[in-house]
């Protein structure tokens, strides 16, 4: 289906009732103030971090193991004894300043660092500061990494797009796509080229519409760039790159793919359910949640490859492709495994339900361990899930009671998580 990017709003609704805060947070994170939205909100004890045991802590694994073979849960890496949840390697207060998306915590270079003014890197294994950048981090755009550069939108508002050494935080690169753009954002990146969403100024000083381009990762010279239709937004969305096809998605009722060598768009579809822009890719495949039913359509023409339904009544939530094995929950606090290239079901877990946890909105792998990160939540935070079978094995909470939502990254060494103004180290 060849098309132009959708103007059509379609916003997904939670399971029930109204949108969550995070959710209201995420719509806003264009830049927008946020004093209306925290008013009423529970205050934080900034000194409390503590460790939260399982719904069902006591020694035994918590209850609800997937369907199939291994452990059933037990200690896992990195856990406490008896299937508790590891106490923090380090806390840190830090200066986030985050609206619940996942390029909003990153770990590369030994450091890890979190989106917020100052923008500070911690040291991975201590939690000691190691530089830090005074301008920071634009509110509501993502923290970009690839291989060995962190990309960031000028703090300055200058036009400019900067790339650092996540290491040194040292400046290694910069491109800007001319004054007659406003507020460029990086999107996605791969190994030849920056791809970056801004506004078209008018003369006026206003802006209607906004543009698309790529930006050659070594000299900073724009490849390509393409005008989005009028009423298209450039805040809140969502990127992938995969070969010759940039992927993408700004809380509208469609998905767009474009050509990365060209900037010419391969198509669109209309979708009934985007989950608020989520999606995955895996492979030559892109996957989205469409309410109860997870699709996935060939990047190269938007043919439907597989598709999967749940119960009528559930919805899939936010879906990750790690490792060759796409993991998704559903609002019915059903976990799926999937061979992402098939859609073959690996196994289904009702872990989550039978311990009284959130769903997971995001999710890092180490080792054999699933962490997935939920919204603000009593019996949410951190969950280390088996990922062979989908039993619980732990969680982790700060019990804090702040509205953000939790955020996690990995190095391979160890899980970081974020939850609004701090930082814990877990050991893998």
């Amino acid at each position: 289906m060849a098309g132009r990017d959708s103007t059509s709003d379609d916003r997904t609704p939670e399971a029930s009732g109204p949108p969550s805060r995070r959710r209201v947070l995420r719509l806003a994170g264009g830049g927008l103030a946020l004093a209306a939205l925290t008013t009423g909100t529970v205050g934080c004890d900034e000194d409390a971090v503590e460790v939260e045991e399982p719904a069902n802590a006591g020694g035994d694994a918590p209850k609800g193991g997937g369907e199939g073979s291994g452990d059933g849960g037990g200690a896992g890496a990195g856990a406490g004894e008896k299937g508790q949840a590891p106490k923090p390697l380090w806390t840190k207060p830090t200066s986030a300043e985050t609206y619940g998306d996942n390029d909003e915590l990153v770990a590369a270079g030994g450091v890890v660092i979190a989106s917020g003014s100052p923008l500070a890197a911690l040291d991975a294994a201590t939690g000691g500061q190691k530089w830090s950048l005074p301008g920071g981090a634009i509110p509501g755009a993502p923290l970009l990494l690839s291989e060995d550069t962190l990309y960031l939108a000028s703090s300055d508002y200058d036009g400019s797009v900067i790339g650092y050494a996540p290491a040194s935080g040292k400046e290694t690169w910069r491109s800007r796509l001319g004054k007659e753009y406003r507020q460029p954002r990086p999107i996605a990146v791969d190994e030849e080229q920056v791809y970056v969403v801004a506004e078209i100024l008018e003369k006026d000083g206003s802006s209607k519409t906004n543009v698309v381009a790529a930006l050659n990762s070594t000299t900073g010279r724009i490849a390509w760039k393409e005008q989005r239709d009028v009423g298209t937004e450039q805040n809140g969305i969502h990127a992938a790159v995969r070969g010759r096809h940039l992927v993408y998605t700004d809380f509208k009722k469609n998905l767009t793919v474009r050509d990365t060598a060209s900037g010419g768009q391969v198509w669109t579809h209309k979708t009934t359910k985007t989950n608020y822009g989520f999606f995955t890719v895996h492979q030559d495949l892109v996957i989205v949640p469409q309410g109860n039913v997870l699709q996935a359509f060939n990047l190269a023409d938007g043919k439907e490859k597989w598709s999967l339904e749940a119960s009528d009544t559930a919805l899939f939530r936010e879906p990750a492709a790690l490792e060759d094995v796409l993991y998704v929950a559903d609002s019915a606090r059903t976990m799926w495994a999937v061979d992402p290239s098939t859609g073959k079901q690996l196994w289904k877990s009702e872990a989550l339900a039978d311990a009284g946890l959130q769903v997971p909105r995001q999710y890092v792998k180490a080792g054999d361990t699933l962490y997935g990160a939920t919204d603000l939540d009593k019996q949410g935070g951190i969950i280390a899930i088996d990922a062979r079978t989908g039993a619980v094995r732990w969680t982790f909470n700060d019990r804090t009671g702040d509205y953000h939502a939790w955020l996690v990254a990995t190095d391979g060494k160890h899980v970081f998580a974020l939850h609004g103004k701090k930082l814990h180290a877990l050991a893998v």
